[in-house]
């Protein structure tokens, strides 16, 4: 029975992963692989041969720190070695600024481009044995222009794209035939015959794409995460331009810090010097202002003539106070003269200054005495006493008149001291006012020239920074270049060819194998057709169209002879004395179903076993084409049409050599097949054959196409659907399988035809069964 052959498990087939197969399956295209390899292996050396070896050059510097203060914070981030005052990421923008490389490409003139042209390939050079200088502004150029210069000994030639030449006479040419217009000099350091016959290109890029080109190819960043050192990098076939650009950087980038402190410095001093011209008028103006303050004021210097207006005002006070004593002591004279009109002695030496009354007083007192002595003696009656007492009163009246002469003198000396005295308090309580202006003029005066000192000393200390200023950088390498080059790196271009030369390949497989929907081989199949047995798979044929003689022992010979054995074991125990009715059916056109029916008759009618071929697709008959007899021929639709046929009239035996095998084939294309096959009489054929033939063999027409077979399927014995490698969609299996699920196909199995097999095992062929009959899945 069924169950006891082997069938596809469901769960096996969704776990196990054949890798043996899955090898052999790509192994099947090793010359894609090999072809593909050696492509990748040839391309890889032609890329060595012909790609430009490029080198890594790189230059490291240190940014000095010129902040001159630090503050308490920035002193313990330094001892805690975080307290930089340095921002790497300004000095990277500075370094890859398109100002400083642009007069690195200036000063390099790196807008003219040399190349030495090779046999092999090109390559840049930074010294050629020539110098080439542009006659026309950079402005003027729009795109990058071209020349070959071939230093030959007898001419050297140069010429541009345009195929414009010009000999190089003695040494140096002023081209004048071109548009763009250029000098070239031949080196003196260099003999034409080092370089005899060499080529050179020469070409002239904008200045502009010259810096973003080389902005492009700079690398700047630090060495490591905490360092204050910069590394710069370039990578170019021409190591020698390398350094010279990585060097001219960090030349250009010293200089540019050091300008900077300059420009500076620069601009204090300018800034200085203007102002000393300000501050020298303004120095000027103040000095004259004090002057004429000074001299409007009688002020030579503030606290003498303070010292002076007081010791005159009290000067001024003792005069006024010894001329009011004067004239006190007058009016006590003056009083004492005028007593009673009495004569007496008069006070001598009361104080009085001036001497002429000093001395009348004296010549009176004498006169006095004399007449006191003589009155005494010889009474007042006495001529000498009255003499003495007329003179007496004559001096009294002169000592009066002196006395009030004397005080007038005294009023207007003491009314002029009074008017100095009152002068003087007038000049020193002005002093305080005046002080305060003359203050105020002194502090403007010492705040400019203050200020002018400090402009002067600061200019003193511009002007040494100016002239020596220290570098803003260390250079740690200067450009210093690999040894190994960089590219093309050999070993790793080789391992990857040799890796897409078997990548490719598998890729293009792979893909073709996920977005094949066709069937394969038998594994696609087992995996579509879970559950159901596949029998056999059928090589392909160098003809098939041809089918084998009873006799032969071909490959297809034996492969069918296997599929009949494995048919005959799959067939349900026969009911005695009626044939096995088995249909050979595809799901489409064109799979071989009517080839392998063929095939398959003829394999079991060699056992010696009565089989009848019926051609049962009568929509589209094929089975008359191997016989090349005509399709109109006496048929199955004849008698299922005509109650009057015999069904043997519809037989033949035309194979030659082959008594066992009889042939009905499809006769005239009816144009109702459905309702023929449907007949009661196609029933009994079937029986009749089954009562004359061990088996009975039917083609019937494609599942997918026409009702036709699922109408007759119930008289089958088994169903064979033939599937076809490389043609058969998987989709058309789902679809058989799942007629076989619903019952509308008896006892159905799966045939693989055309078969690419290669040589292995132990079998010619390669077919997979051997001579045995269907493997049990039971052990």
């Amino acid at each position: 029975m069924k169950e006891n052959y082997y069938v596809v498990d469901e769960n096996e087939n969704n776990n196990s992963f054949n890798i043996k197969e899955v090898i052999n399956k790509y192994l099947h295209y090793w010359p894609w692989f090999a072809g593909s390899l050696l492509i990748a292996i040839v391309i890889a050396f032609l890329y060595f041969r012909y790609a430009p070896t490029v080198y890594a050059t790189e230059a490291k510097i240190k940014i000095i720190d010129d902040s001159n203060e630090l503050d308490i914070a920035n002193e313990a981030l330094s001892i805690l070695g975080g307290g930089s005052n340095i921002n790497l990421d300004n000095e990277i923008e500075v370094l890859q600024s398109y100002k400083l490389l642009e007069q690195v490409v200036s000063s390099l003139n790196l807008d003219i481009r040399y190349y030495e042209v090779g046999n092999i390939k090109t390559r840049r050079i930074f010294k050629p044995p020539f110098k080439v200088v542009k006659l026309f502004p950079d402005k003027k150029l729009k795109k990058s222009i071209t020349y070959k210069i071939d230093l030959a000994v007898e001419t050297p030639v140069i010429s541009n794209s345009e195929g414009i030449k010009e000999v190089i006479h003695k040494s140096i040419l002023t081209s004048s035939k071109f548009s763009y217009p250029v000098q070239i000099q031949i080196e003196k350091d260099f003999e034409l015959e080092d370089f005899n016959s060499s080529v050179f290109e020469v070409k002239i890029i904008t200045k502009k794409e010259a810096v973003l080109n080389l902005l492009k190819d700079l690398k700047v960043k630090p060495t490591t995460k905490n360092s204050e050192v910069l590394s710069i990098s370039l990578q170019s076939d021409s190591p020698e331009l390398s350094e010279a650009v990585l060097d001219e950087i960090i030349v250009k980038f010293d200089q540019d810090g050091i300008l900077d402190r300059q420009l500076v410095s620069k601009r204090t001093i300018d800034f200085i010097d203007e102002r000393f011209g300000y501050l020298t008028d303004e120095l000027d103006s103040i000095e004259s202002g004090k002057k004429d303050f000074k001299q409007s004021n009688n002020l030579s210097y503030i606290e003498a003539d303070a010292g002076l207006t007081m010791q005159k005002k009290s000067e001024t006070e003792r005069e006024v106070f010894a001329l009011e004593t004067q004239v006190a002591l007058s009016d006590l004279l003056k009083k004492n003269l005028s007593k009673d009109n009495t004569i007496g002695l008069l006070p001598a030496d009361i104080g009085l200054e001036s001497n002429s009354i000093n001395n009348l007083v004296s010549e009176y007192n004498v006169i006095a005495l004399q007449r006191e002595k003589l009155n005494a003696s010889a009474g007042s009656n006495n001529p000498t006493v009255k003499v003495l007492t007329d003179q007496l009163e004559r001096f009294k009246r002169n000592i009066i008149t002196t006395v009030d002469s004397y005080q007038d003198q005294l009023e207007v000396s003491l009314n002029q001291l009074k008017r100095e005295n009152y002068r003087a308090g007038s000049v020193f309580s002005k002093l305080p006012e005046k002080e305060k202006m003359l203050r105020a003029i002194e502090r403007q005066q010492s705040i400019k020239e203050n200020l002018f000192l400090l402009l002067l000393q600061k200019r003193e200390e511009a002007a040494i920074t100016y002239a020596v200023t220290a570098p803003s950088i260390k250079v740690v390498d200067y450009g210093l270049t690999g040894k190994k080059p960089i590219s093309p790196k050999k070993p790793i271009i080789l391992i990857a060819s040799v890796f897409l030369g078997l990548a490719i390949p598998f890729i293009i497989l792979f893909l073709r194998f996920s977005l094949d929907t066709k069937v394969e081989n038998k594994t696609d199949l087992e995996k579509l057709a879970l559950g159901i047995p596949i029998l056999a798979e059928i090589p392909s044929l160098e003809n098939p169209d041809s089918f084998f003689t009873t006799n032969e022992r071909s490959v297809k010979a034996e492969s069918f002879r296997i599929l009949g054995s494995n048919v005959n074991y799959l067939l349900p125990k026969k009911v005695e004395n009626k044939g096995s009715v088995i249909y050979v059916t595809s799901s489409i056109k064109g799979e071989g179903k009517t080839l392998i029916a063929l095939n398959l008759s003829i394999a079991i009618s060699s056992l010696k076993k009565n089989v009848l071929l019926v051609g049962a697709d009568l929509r589209n008959p094929q089975l008359h084409n191997y016989f090349q007899i005509d399709k109109n021929v006496l048929g199955l639709s004849n008698y299922l049409h005509n109650t009057n046929i015999k069904w043997n009239n519809c037989i033949q035996n035309i194979v030659k050599d082959n008594n066992y095998l009889d042939i009905c084939f499809s006769g005239p294309i009816p144009p109702n097949a459905t309702q023929l096959l449907a007949s009661e009489r196609y029933g009994s054929f079937l029986e009749l054959a089954k009562d004359n033939y061990d088996f009975v063999i039917i083609d019937t027409a494609p599942l997918a196409l026409v009702a036709d077979t699922l109408l007759i399927s119930d008289f089958a014995n088994i169903t064979l659907c033939i599937t076809r490698a490389a043609f058969t969609d998987k989709q058309l299996i789902k679809f058989s399988k799942g007629l076989s699920e619903d019952n509308k196909l008896k006892n159905m199995a799966y045939i693989l035809n055309d078969v690419k097999f290669k040589k292995r095992g132990g079998y010619n062929y390669g077919y997979e069964y051997g001579y045995g009959a269907l493997h049990s899945n039971k052990k």
